[in-house]
């Protein structure tokens, strides 16, 4: 773990710099680990000192994490860690953090530490992915969320359970979408050697789980390769239920493309992966905001996308790409297919989709959002 001098310290607090912690339950892949990343990345640093701190355990993302970022590593045991609490407390006070900010499921941990340092204001990011099926019990997060001082919602479904059913006050409640950092600097880096022919290979970066509705999309895979035989798709992302993976992986065998979908798993080199392909698709049945549907708009992908969460918006109501019904393999088959076989279409969805991503969720732009939380957060107590 780096450290931080006491003299930087008092130099930040005197000249007005605030102290923001990023916590999060361990750096796996994922949105909302990506998200506490690029945050403490990026945070204006003349205004902020950032910090990043994992109660569990460190993991993929952590290469991600820019030296300037100080990090903390508490390896948690279990639910009630009296001592990794004890630590993460005098973290607090001896760097005078004054925001907590909370990525998904670390709020119960954050929240007794907030509560146990009395020193510091408490934001909690909801990046949950299964708002549309509406199976999140509100008790627990009622508690954890009584008398915060800020909530940001991924998309507008969770802003609107986080008034409606914790009764988090609607002034402390912000709809702020997820951001997209700026490309990495690949000049004169070779292309990668991947399956299938430039045109025709399809992305989707998406981790292993049943909300991401792969079997839909292997569905559509078999349509998609009977009208265009050299299409290839690329599944990547991680899995915490290696017998999900399986079952997925026997499905691709099952449909016999195995010669047509390539199974990449977790990667480090998702950038390079999308830089070959011209198409990103998700077959979610349920979403927040997707990063990688961001992810496909920064790298000139056009996209085809389930209508959940909010990919709607995202994709501009379907002026910057193509949104389907979820569960609907045949309306997904038919979007890729003319994809495609339209070039033309292609190209000026992908020109357009790339565009409304840099302008509405680029840095600069969420970023001053999530510094007004901050500042408000601030003000009220």
């Amino acid at each position: 773990m780096a450290s931080t001098t006491s003299s930087h310290l008092h130099a930040s607090a005197a000249n007005g710099v605030v102290a923001v912690c990023h916590v999060v339950d361990a750096l796996n892949i994922g949105g909302a680990e990506r998200v506490a990343v690029d945050l403490a990345n990026l945070l204006p640093r003349d205004r902020y000192v950032p910090y990043l701190c994992t109660t569990r355990s460190e993991g993929p993302m952590s290469q991600f994490v820019a030296p300037h970022v100080t990090r903390l590593c508490l390896e948690r045991r279990g639910t009630l860690d009296t001592a990794a609490m004890r630590q993460f407390v005098r973290f607090v006070e001896d760097r005078r953090i004054s925001i907590v900010h909370a990525h998904a499921s670390a709020l119960f941990f954050s929240r007794l530490a907030a509560a146990l340092s009395g020193k510091c204001a408490l934001v909690w990011h909801d990046h949950y992915g299964r708002a549309d099926f509406g199976d999140r019990s509100a008790w627990l997060y009622r508690l954890a969320t009584r008398g915060i001082d800020g909530v940001i919602a991924v998309n507008q479904t969770l802003a609107d359970w986080c008034r409606d059913s914790l009764h988090v006050p609607a002034d402390r409640v912000w709809y702020i979408p997820n951001l997209v950092a700026p490309p990495d600097d690949v000049a004169g880096a070779p292309p990668l050697e991947l399956a299938g022919e430039p045109g025709k290979r399809i992305a989707c970066v998406a981790n292993f789980r049943p909300q991401k509705d792969h079997p839909n999309l292997l569905r559509a895979m078999v349509q998609i390769h009977e009208r265009v035989p050299r299409a290839h798709l690329f599944l990547i992302g991680d899995s915490a239920d290696p017998a999900y993976v399986a079952t997925i992986r026997a499905q691709i065998t099952e449909l016999k493309l195995d010669d047509t979908v390539t199974y990449m798993g977790p990667r480090n080199d998702v950038p390079a992966i999308l830089r070959e392909c011209s198409i990103g698709v998700l077959s979610s049945a349920s979403e927040g905001l997707p990063i990688a549907l961001l992810e496909y708009g920064r790298h000139g992908l056009a996209a085809v996308s389930t209508s959940v969460g909010q990919c709607p918006e995202v994709l501009d109501e379907g002026r910057a790409g193509v949104l389907v019904p979820s569960g609907a393999s045949d309306d997904l088959a038919q979007a890729v297919v003319e994809l495609l076989e339209d070039g033309g279409r292609r190209a000026a969805l992908a020109k357009s989709f790339q565009e409304r991503v840099d302008d509405c969720y680029g840095p600069r732009r969420i970023l001053g959002q999530i510094c007004g939380v901050y500042e408000r957060v601030l003000e009220g107590r």
